[in-house]
């Protein structure tokens, strides 16, 4: 089975409802976001530590179980996807 798709939003435009709306109805997906200053580097961050512990045989994946767990921001307007 295919995964369904989901979105995460991060940095500015996230903390806007109304952006998060038109991202959820335009790709049919619910929108989370995480509550992480700096967001941008985060994902460099990460690989940075992947590259620490690369000699461990530790997973990029993971690393990532670390970050703070998305939180559910909107979900897609019922018939969005009609339109």
């Amino acid at each position: 089975a295919v995964p369904r798709t989901r979105i995460l939003a991060t940095g500015g435009a996230s903390h806007n409802r109304e952006i998060l709306q038109v991202l959820s109805d335009v790709f049919n997906a619910p929108v989370y976001t995480i509550n992480t200053a700096n967001s941008a580097c985060l994902g460099s961050a990460y690989r940075a530590i992947h590259g620490l512990v690369a000699e461990t045989n530790v997973s990029l994946a993971d690393v990532v179980k670390l970050a703070p767990e998305p939180r559910l921001a909107v979900t897609p307007t019922a018939g969005a996807e009609e339109v």
